[in-house]
């Protein structure tokens, strides 16, 4: 079973607005590492609250079309029940960020989920030695840099266990060094069998996918091996996606 799997999807904001998703289609298996790439405002972060169901449970809207995560209808189940599923981390960490310790943070949905008190400090205690944070773990999260603001985001949701991430843009904010350590965590994950969704509009970013699905102007225009339109220069100079 794939899983994720879009078939179809339109989005508008608003039932008389501008359609920011158009018919979009694809699948992601177990275990595969999958960039959206394209430029701002193509509809890329849009589509990554829908596969975590922000959209349509809390932005509302106008959504057609299929979001399966897990064989999981999105639209038929809570934010609750799908962040058991696909683990979101946004590309303003500070959203996602709001108790006083990074320990807490971290902490906060396992005991949300009234997890016995052991699995709670074992779920903390990987997450804190996983992303590096031992030096960090008493510190306020709102005196932390962006890019250590987004590993503590990313150490909160992974506590849930979710078989599927979407990472925003989570590495625009990070020097090269916090670059490498986030790509060597997500491989590992991947070693774990997470699915990966990275949305970025930096082909640096993406050394580590396996496709790159390409959006311009709500549509899907190309979905391929990264090797392959990382390769095509024309396609992507004609895209504006040349850094």
């Amino acid at each position: 079973m794939d899983a994720v799997v879009v078939d179809n999807l339109c989005y508008k904001y608003q039932p008389s607005g501008r359609q920011i998703l158009k018919n979009i289609s694809f699948k992601a298996g177990q275990g595969e590492i999958v960039a959206v790439l394209g430029l701002s405002g193509c509809g890329k972060s849009t589509l990554g609250l829908c596969l975590g169901g922000i959209i349509p449970h809390y932005l509302g809207g106008e959504l057609t079309g299929r979001v399966q995560v897990h064989g999981i209808e999105v639209k038929d189940h809570n934010v609750a029940r799908l962040a058991l599923e696909v683990g979101l981390v946004f590309q303003d960490p500070e959203t996602q960020l709001f108790l006083p310790t990074v320990e807490d943070e971290i902490a906060f949905a396992p005991e949300n989920l009234c997890l016995p008190p052991e699995e709670i400090g074992k779920r903390v205690y990987d997450m804190i030695n996983m992303l590096g944070l031992s030096d960090i773990r008493q510190a306020n999260p709102n005196q932390l840099s962006g890019g250590q603001k987004h590993l503590v985001a990313l150490g909160a949701v992974l506590a849930l266990e979710p078989g599927i991430l979407v990472l925003d843009e989570v590495m625009a904010q990070m020097d090269s060094t916090s670059k490498k350590k986030i790509k060597d965590i997500l491989v590992n994950l991947r070693l774990y069998g997470k699915t990966i969704l990275i949305i970025e509009h930096e082909l640096e970013s993406l050394s580590i996918a396996d496709r790159i699905l390409v959006l311009e102007d709500g549509a899907l225009i190309r979905d391929g091996q990264a090797s392959e339109i990382v390769a095509d220069e024309e396609f992507l100079a004609r895209q504006k996606l040349m850094f």
